[in-house]
C-alpha cells in the first residue's frame, strides 16, 4: 500500500493512502460545511433587516400579498 504525508499538529506524518484521503475529505466536509453555514446565516441576517425595515417583521408571503395588494 503507497504512503503519502499529511501535516498535522505542526509534523508531517506518513500514513497510509486510504488514511491521508480520510484526513482530507473530513477538513474539506468542515470547511464546506462552515461556508454554508456562512451563507445561510448571511442570508437569515439579510432577510431579518429587509423584513424589519418598515417597522413590523412580516414573513416573505405576507410581504409579497402587501406589494401585490398595493398595486391594484
Amino acid at each position: 500500500m503507497s504512503k503519502e504525508v499529511i501535516h498535522v499538529d505542526g509534523n508531517d506524518v506518513i500514513v497510509r493512502e486510504d488514511t491521508a484521503k480520510a484526513f482530507r475529505f473530513t477538513h474539506w466536509g468542515l470547511v464546506t460545511a462552515a461556508i454554508g453555514l456562512g451563507m445561510m446565516f448571511l442570508l437569515m441576517w439579510v432577510f431579518f433587516i429587509r423584513a424589519a425595515s418598515d417597522g413590523k417583521i412580516e414573513s416573505p408571503a405576507q410581504i409579497a400579498n402587501t406589494n401585490a395588494n398595493s398595486v391594484k
